[in-house]
């Protein structure tokens, strides 16, 4: 599959749903990030917005990237409406093709998962290295399959945050990790269906 595929199939996704006026936060940004002090912040694969919204209301300059331009202009049309245009910049990108340019405080990559090629590993890399030191990478992937997910894949492998970070191959002298560990939770879908799910939770901080 090529590129318009995938620029058509996540178009498509968000189209299929109902644009939301109060999208949610995550709940293990909301856990991890809630008293660091507010600074420059890029989330990978912003989808309806609620980390980029939940993390401009306390402050952060947001540089929020996704490759649905759906899912952009939906939350630049949000971001505008709430009068956090000035702090939340929504872009279509594609991380196949480059990393975003500067250099930031936070990084969130939460479940950028896609059915398509992506080196994911050599998107994290280049993340950590666009951190400040001081700067903290955080990384939520699927722990487990929730009824609503895409991918229903019955042997679907979800890599643990440990196995994330050795694949990232970061240099201990650079960074370290302060967090990897597989909570559960009960989370709500985009049809209102509940059900526990396990999120794999990476923390990374650049210390040189």
């Amino acid at each position: 599959m090529n590129a318009t595929d995938e620029v058509t199939f996540w178009d498509d996704m968000h189209a299929s749903r109902p644009a939301t006026t109060g999208p949610r936060p995550n709940a293990r940004l909301t856990e991890v990030v809630a008293d660091l002090p507010p600074g420059d912040a890029l989330d990978l694969g912003c989808g309806n917005g609620g980390d980029a919204l939940w993390l401009a209301d306390r402050g952060w300059r947001v540089t929020a990237v996704d490759i649905s331009a759906v899912a952009v202009q939906r939350l630049a049309d949000l971001a505008r409406s709430r009068g956090l245009d000035g702090r939340v910049t929504a872009v279509r990108h594609d991380l196949g093709g480059a990393f975003p340019e500067g250099e930031f405080d936070l990084i969130c990559a939460h479940y950028l998962h896609t059915p398509f090629a992506l080196d994911r590993a050599a998107v994290l890399r280049a993340a950590a290295h666009a951190l400040r030191p001081g700067g903290r990478l955080l990384v939520v992937d699927h722990g487990s399959t929730a009824p609503w997910s895409w991918n229903q894949d019955p042997d679907a492998h979800y890599p643990s945050p440990q196995e994330v970070a050795g694949d990232i191959a970061l240099d201990a002298a650079g960074w370290t990790v302060e967090r990897a560990d597989a909570p559960r939770r009960i989370a709500t879908g985009p049809d209102g269906r509940t059900a526990e799910v396990v999120d794999h939770v990476l923390l990374i901080r650049r210390t040189a």
